[in-house]
């Protein structure tokens, strides 16, 4: 599985109706660390995880962001039967990626 481009359109069902956990990096084509941490959330999603990993462009959703309070990015959440279970703001680590989406 890639990552997933979600938009306010599919937001509904492939995180708040999603059967598995899923880790929602709110993000910017602007922001260096949101590039620099991509390849790592692409890297984990193709590792075929027990949760999903999508993508959501706060200047083309800012209805999404705000809904959410993301204030800063990159700005991962994680979402568990349609609520946040988690979050982490800044670049993290691939391996703290990984302890997030499983946490």
């Amino acid at each position: 599985m890639s990552v997933v481009e979600v938009n306010q359109a599919n937001f509904k069902a492939e995180v708040l109706e999603s059967p598995i956990p899923v880790l929602a990096d709110f993000n910017a084509d602007w922001c260096g660390p949101c590039k620099a941490m991509r390849p790592m959330l692409e890297e984990l999603a193709e590792s075929g995880p027990s949760y999903k990993i999508v993508s959501i462009d706060i200047d083309a959703e800012s209805d999404l962001a705000e809904e959410y309070d993301v204030t800063s990015i990159p700005c991962l959440v994680l979402f568990k039967d349609g609520q946040e279970a988690n979050r982490s703001i800044g670049l993290i680590s691939k391996d703290a990626i990984a302890q997030l989406a499983e946490g």
